[in-house]
């Protein structure tokens, strides 16, 4: 009697959480297609780090613009690239861009990467289960040690909250055509110069061989000196520099 009371309870308690979490699991999940459409990538060097995104943008099947800028300026030495639907992306981006303004007016200084990073995954795991929002990042940035040496950060974290530091990153549908060229010419020494070489073979490899439509990329460095937009149609791929 009391072990069939027990079961009765537990099977009741499982039904009314699965009654409450399903449906917004489903509907999360049914849309959660829209955060990989954009593709973003990431590679961090000795003293720097290279982000770059898609300028596209557009709503249900219509192109609006091609000109988007999706990597924000979060202070200085932080950029921080942004995929996933229009609203939440400028909504979130905008959001953590203020209040690490906000802090470092307060503090007189501004956060370290690590502690940017867990405030970013922070407030995606508190809107989880509220009104997430639908945006995969790349947080790229440098801090300076009290010895003036340079010490740069990736880092990447996913619409649902979870974080890995890498030392190179993609998201998006463009993700699944560039991790082999991530892989093959990443190395721990790699200069500047290389990194953006293996930026252009990534876009190029997205823009041959992905169905939907990526015409422009927008790439910025981060390193010491700050932050600044690059021209890679100056830039000659690696695989030309070696043969």
């Amino acid at each position: 009697g009391t072990q069939q009371t027990h079961l009765s309870l537990s099977h009741s308690s499982l039904a009314h959480t699965a009654a409450l979490t399903f449906p917004f699991f489903f509907n999360y999940f049914k849309h959660s297609h829209k955060t990989m459409t954009d593709a973003v990538i990431g590679i961090q060097g000795k003293d720097f780090v290279v982000l770059s995104a898609d300028a596209g943008a557009g709503f249900s099947i219509i192109v609006m613009k091609h000109d988007e800028d999706k990597i924000v300026k979060l202070d200085p030495n932080k950029i921080l690239a942004c995929n996933g639907e229009n609203g939440d992306r400028v909504q979130f981006s905008e959001y953590i861009q203020k209040n690490l303004a906000l802090y470092r007016f307060t503090n007189d200084r501004p956060t370290s990467m690590k502690a940017a990073a867990h405030f970013i995954r922070g407030e995606l795991a508190d809107a989880l289960r509220r009104k997430p929002y639908q945006t995969n990042l790349l947080l790229g940035g440098v801090d300076t040690t009290k010895d003036n040496n340079v010490v740069p950060s990736l880092y990447f974290i996913d619409y649902m909250a979870s974080m890995q530091k890498l030392k190179y990153g993609a998201h998006g549908y463009g993700a699944f055509f560039v991790w082999g060229l991530l892989d093959k010419y990443y190395h721990a020494d790699i200069t500047q110069d290389d990194a953006l070489s293996v930026m252009k073979m990534c876009i190029e490899e997205i823009q041959t061989r992905l169905l939907m439509n990526s015409p422009n990329f927008i790439v910025k460095v981060v390193d010491k000196d700050g932050v600044r937009l690059v021209d890679l149609s100056t830039v000659q791929s690696l695989e030309k520099k070696t043969a």
